[in-house]
């Protein structure tokens, strides 16, 4: 199988050299739940070279009507492992490995990255996800979601501290705002390591209004 046959589409959207490029990027996902099922599907998929896929977490019955990547036999399997083998299956030309642990235990193994995603549902981790990335001059994604509403932004300059940290008792979850959210993101992210213009250090809050309008409201993030 060629690499050309396999991207053809995406060849034709920005060329070869473009598609070439994109076989040298290294990704990490922290998360591989609702968002990370579906941006990994979404990425590791698009000719990113190495995509690392991160989380202490096994399958359970009430994630997979949202989590895309898994099915029935796959509960009580770790979802970082679960993941990377269906990556694996579906494209020849990725290098996706699994890390079945934390972000804390995962930070201390200091890897080098051209982009990370967040695809947490935890307020304290993706503080810690914004404190390493400026450490490594490392941009990231993020995003989140609840009911029918979502946020996403390009973190580089801005500062995720503006988010408070206090406890929150999610209400619910519609599973294609799940996956709307996760494609900006996946959108964001790939235009990026094409070296295609991103709008960053924006957040975009998504929700659908009382008369089932979908809305989105920009708001900057504040620098250090």
């Amino acid at each position: 199988m060629k690499s050309e046959e396999y991207f053809v589409r995406q060849i034709a959207l920005w060329g070869e050299e473009t598609q070439e490029a994109l076989a040298s990027k290294k990704i990490a996902i922290i998360g591989c739940g609702g968002l990370g099922s579906s941006l990994a599907l979404a990425l590791g998929t698009s000719g990113i070279g190495t995509v690392h896929l991160v989380d202490f977490d096994t399958v359970s019955l009430h994630n997979i009507h949202r989590q895309i990547a898994f099915g029935l036999a796959d509960e009580g399997h770790s979802k970082a492992s679960v993941v990377a083998k269906l990556l694996r299956a579906k494209n020849p030309f990725v290098t996706s490995l699994s890390f079945e642990m934390g972000f804390d235990d995962f930070a201390q193994l200091e890897g080098d990255y051209d982009l990370i995603l967040d695809a947490t549902d935890n307020l304290p981790v993706r503080k810690k996800i914004d404190h390493w990335a400026k450490a490594h001059a490392t941009p990231w994604v993020y995003g989140s979601v609840e009911g029918f509403q979502g946020q996403v932004c390009f973190f580089d300059r801005a500062t995720f501290g503006v988010f408070g940290g206090g406890e929150h008792t999610m209400e619910g979850i519609a599973a294609p705002m799940v996956m709307h959210v996760a494609s900006l993101q996946a959108n964001l992210a790939l235009r990026y390591l094409a070296d295609l213009p991103v709008e960053r250090d924006q957040l975009s809050y998504l929700y659908f209004d009382d008369a089932g309008a979908l809305v989105t409201q920009k708001f900057g993030m504040p620098f250090e």
